[in-house]
């Protein structure tokens, strides 16, 4: 992650968003999508899809991978905190996800 203010994904995009002065209702037509979804993105009550994500992306000229990373790291931040697990759990995860790419490149 870059040395920016560390934000949900939300946040990040109601940011971008006000950043630019523009309105949710613009945002959600250029999107395609209904204010009120747009408005739970923003609140983080929904994650969009990665298709959405690269059409934020665009709109508001940042790297969609970026935006997908930050993205995925809140939906696991989220878990870990909602099962009130140690965040220790995280490295078990980097092992396994190691594990399961290797045992796809085999398959």
């Amino acid at each position: 992650m870059s040395k920016r203010k560390l934000s949900t994904f939300g946040e990040r995009i109601r940011r971008l968003r006000e950043d630019q002065e523009l309105p949710q209702r613009k945002v959600a037509a250029l999107l395609d999508i209904d204010t009120s979804l747009l408005a739970k993105y923003e609140r983080n009550e929904r994650h969009p899809s990665k298709e959405l994500i690269s059409k934020i992306a665009d709109i508001f000229k940042v790297d969609s991978n970026e935006l997908i990373n930050e993205m995925l790291s809140d939906k696991i931040a989220y878990q870990i905190l909602e099962e009130e697990a140690d965040s220790k759990i995280l490295r078990v995860a980097e092992t396994k996800v190691e594990y399961l790419k290797t045992t796809r490149q085999s398959n």
